[in-house]
């Protein structure tokens, strides 16, 4: 039980770590889109590749930190039922949910986003705008690291409910264990 609490924590510290350092790209969004009305409608010019900036900080921003989302419990869900459940009935529902719904979703989004990113690396796929970006190919992976993450964070709930069930949750730091709310941290 020690090596699946030790996996989960290493997941879940991945998952942190990258959560913490792509969420700084909300403020690298706000600053390019803000440069670029200013430029717009102060000075009246405008540049195509800063456009794309913003839109593809964006799309890696939100793809990156989607594992942390779920690490975060910040996902969207239906709490009817789950939010008053004891812990053991919270842990069967995650379990349940993860094994049957989130990985074979990782698995069907990795499956077709694989030859769209292949082909876009195979081109070197840049922006469709003249004088937009290049590189296009570069925020196309970000499909298959979403897919990755959210699917390894998955495998760490999983793992974490195996846990609970089992009676070792003690094994996890405080932030992983679930909480009286129905929160997991």
């Amino acid at each position: 039980m020690r090596i699946i609490a030790l996996i989960v924590r290493a997941i879940s510290g991945l998952n942190w770590l990258i959560g913490s350092i792509f969420s700084w790209l909300a403020l690298a969004i706000v600053l390019v889109c803000f440069t670029v009305v200013v430029q717009r409608y102060v000075f009246s010019i405008s540049f195509v590749w800063m456009q794309d900036l913003y839109v593809w900080l964006n799309g890696a921003m939100f793809t990156a930190v989607a594992a942390f989302a779920l690490l975060r419990n910040d996902h969207v869900r239906v709490d009817i039922f789950y939010r008053p459940a004891a812990t053991r009935t919270k842990a069967l529902i995650d379990l349940i949910g993860v094994v049957v719904f989130l990985l074979p979703f990782c698995w069907i989004v990795y499956r077709y986003g694989w030859p769209f990113v292949a082909r876009s690396w195979r081109i070197y796929e840049g922006s469709p705008n003249t004088g937009g970006l290049g590189g296009l190919y570069i925020l196309k992976s970000f499909i298959l690291v979403f897919a990755g993450l959210v699917a390894l964070q998955g495998i760490a709930m999983a793992l974490r409910s195996i846990l609970v069930l089992a009676g070792s949750e003690h094994l996890l730091p405080a932030r992983l264990r679930y909480e009286s709310d129905g929160s997991a941290h």
